[in-house]
């Protein structure tokens, strides 16, 4: 089978193709930028392009029988708003245009679970949808945004497949969609004095090595027209630092930082950021996305498609044991400076 995917340059999109290749196939990745070229997996070809420019998406896709929707804007912040609408929402509209004008007979796109929005005190399945919504930050709203335009796509009978990944962590690129191994190698560097709020809220974590297979398996055996969640275990950001602490020995952070502060201190990063063209460590966008509860479940990706959950002590244990030997074998013996970034 010949695949063509975007976003195979990133930390998810890339182990999603490597996963295609070692399956048998024929795997052509789109590439915006020739210098990270370098960062495909091996027996991935490249071609030159852009989801924004649906005319090398076409060329792309020339003879291929799947098309597999990864790349996104994945940010906390960026100099222009707009090219979250243009990535993420006309990106998506462009590459089913071209998909339906080769006659691709198989589309997965690959969302998020923040699409679907906070689940507050409930866990929450592929049919789950917020009353009266509102969004957090531009990257929350317009992946929401373009998972409207794939469920209208999908009722016009675009043979589209959604696929809704949670908190994607694992060893592989250090991209900003990494969030969990940046938050990972703070944590080794000693860099995280507290935790944004009580850190007692839910979040999905799913594994990468789980996504990617969770990826495979959809493209083999979906329906047109369904959706899933590729997660894990729920656990809080409490959870996930004493199980890094368990995994190096390092003491997880104890203390916390108020809502408030947090927002405050976020607030003032994104004004700076605004200013200065300074990439923020935290802004009070994201401060409201940690306030609440993100927990889904995958019963219905492991009962349809065999998906299967790699256990969140075993999975953040292989994280850290990756980082530190990044790190040199052992975590440092103390901090060179002082952050507020938590993981999320």
């Amino acid at each position: 089978m010949r695949v063509f995917i975007t976003g195979a340059t990133g930390f998810m999109g890339g182990r999603v193709a490597a996963r295609l290749v070692s399956a048998g196939c024929e795997v052509v990745a789109l590439v915006r930028d020739p210098e990270r070229t370098g960062r495909l997996p091996e027996g991935v070809r490249a071609v030159a392009g852009d989801v924004t420019d649906r005319p090398s998406l076409e060329r792309g896709m020339e003879g291929c029988e799947a098309v597999v929707h990864m790349a996104a804007l994945v940010k906390r912040w960026a100099p222009e708003v707009t090219a979250f609408d243009r990535i993420n929402v006309e990106g998506f509209r462009n590459v089913v245009a071209a998909a339906e004008s080769r006659r691709i007979g198989r589309i997965l796109y690959t969302s998020s679970f923040i699409a679907l929005g906070p689940t507050d005190s409930r866990v929450a399945d592929e049919s789950f949808e917020l009353p009266g919504r509102s969004f957090h930050n531009d990257y929350e709203r317009t992946k929401c945004l373009a998972d409207r335009e794939a469920r209208k796509a999908a009722e016009r009978g675009v043979p589209l497949v959604v696929l809704y990944p949670g908190v994607t962590y694992g060893e592989g690129s250090l991209t900003d969609g990494n969030i969990v191994a940046q938050a990972g190698l703070k944590f080794l560097r000693r860099k995280i004095p507290a935790t944004i709020g009580p850190g007692d809220r839910r979040q999905c974590f799913s594994l990468i090595d789980d996504v990617a297979e969770g990826h495979w398996l959809a493209l083999r055996k979906a329906e047109p027209g369904s959706r899933y969640i590729l997660g894990g275990e729920n656990r809080t950001i409490r959870e996930l630092f004493a199980q890094m602490e368990k995994a190096t020995g390092i003491p997880a952070p104890r203390r916390s930082m108020p809502y408030w502060l947090g927002r405050t201190v976020g607030k003032m990063m994104r004004w700076r950021a605004n200013l200065l063209g300074i990439e923020p460590e935290l802004t009070d966008e994201e401060v409201g996305i940690y306030e609440h509860e993100w927990a889904y479940t995958s019963e219905k990706a492991c009962r349809e498609l065999g998906y299967r959950i790699t256990a969140f002590e075993e999975g953040v244990g292989r994280l850290m044991r990756w980082l530190m030997s990044l790190e040199g074998g052992k975590p440092r013996a103390r901090a060179s400076s002082i952050g507020t970034e938590a993981a999320g």
